[in-house]
């Protein structure tokens, strides 16, 4: 079986690498010719809670000439488009997209290739690109290597091929296989937009977010829509890294304290992680908040569901876009702060 990994960034060196070291023909796929070039001359470099450097196969997409059995998709949301036409001659059609991206892309990925070609995935674990070929793993290896990956049919049929997909990342960490990928997803896309969406729009660590109070009851919120937005449109959440997702709806904002130590849990090993989305502010790139935090928002106006915690991020993390300036902290946790003290003012 041939594989490519489409998008060899933070998570694509360390996923690609893992499956080369297991025993598998693989190629990493990037249209980054530095990032290239110092994966084939230095193989891929992981660093943070693994070390470990392991030789690769990278190549741009200009220079395809295989095809692939399997693709993993790994690109940002943002070019998921130009990746796929540029391999999409370079499959056939038994061929797998496996989309690992974060949001809801299997819609787009399906329309692209063909919903028989479309398998969706989750990853479980952060990582923070270093440089050209060096990606830091961010998650503590014991959590990422017991949750890293969730894949699963659409239509959530057991596959043969789904069981082939999975022997493939458990090389990475352990793969579970789900029988509603869209579940999982949702619950991957509140993991994204609570921590991920305050990360970016407080130019801020996780661990940052962990230990403020107005950004965690600010979070709380983003979950709470997320959760109303999934179940108007009839998505039940799945469990992730062992936990129900669903408890942390809100009938309050009195219940906001009883669930922070469910966020201390799952986040706290993922504390040093930088939203990637924060990283491509950094860079002066676009990032995915509108794949993201404004997903939900989208899907929250089509069904009647008010998102303003969720509006409030993507406001932010365009206007640091917008003005090319990272978002300072200080200012813009009092903007939620005020948010948090109209909303209250709301519903006395």
């Amino acid at each position: 079986m041939r594989i490519a990994v489409l998008g060899a960034g933070s998570l694509g060196i360390i996923i690609g690498a893992l499956i080369k070291k297991g025993g598998y023909k693989v190629d990493l796929i990037d249209i980054n010719s530095e990032n290239v070039e110092a994966l084939n001359q230095n193989g891929a470099r992981v660093t943070g809670f693994l070390e470990e450097t392991i030789p690769v196969s990278a190549i741009h997409p200009e220079h395809l000439s295989h095809t692939y059995d399997l693709v993993f998709l790994l690109t940002k949301q943002v070019y998921t488009e130009d990746s796929l036409t540029a391999i999409l001659p370079f499959l056939h059609k038994e061929s797998i997209v496996c989309t690992l991206q974060n949001g809801v892309p299997e819609e787009k990925v399906a329309a692209l290739v063909g919903s028989n070609r479309t398998m969706g995935g989750v990853v479980g674990f952060g990582a923070t690109w270093s440089g050209p070929g060096v990606s830091e793993l961010t998650t503590e290896l014991h959590i990422m290597k017991k949750y890293a990956f969730d894949v699963g049919e659409l239509d959530g049929k057991p596959t043969a091929r789904v069981h082939t997909v999975k022997k493939i990342l458990d090389k990475v960490g352990h793969c579970e296989i789900t029988t509603n990928i869209q579940g999982v997803k949702w619950s991957k896309l509140l993991m994204n937009a609570t921590f991920s969406g305050m990360s970016a729009a407080l130019g801020c660590t996780f661990g940052d977010v962990l230990n403020n109070a107005v950004a965690m009851k600010s979070l709380a919120n983003i979950a709470d829509e997320t959760i109303k937005v999934a179940r108007s449109h009839h998505v039940e959440l799945e469990n992730m890294q062992g936990k129900d997702f669903r408890t942390l709806e809100l009938q309050s904002q009195e219940d906001v304290k009883d669930k922070l130590e469910f966020y201390q849990e799952v986040w706290g090993p993922h504390a040093n992680l930088k939203a990637s989305m924060l990283q491509d502010l950094e860079k002066g790139r676009t990032t995915e908040i509108s794949y993201i935090n404004g997903y939900i928002a989208k899907k929250g106006e089509q069904t009647g569901i008010e998102t303003p915690f969720n509006d409030l991020v993507v406001q932010l993390v365009k206007k640091a876009e917008e003005e090319t300036k990272l978002p300072v902290f200080k200012e813009n946790i009092t903007k939620f702060e005020h948010l948090l003290e109209s909303y209250a003012s709301a519903f006395k």
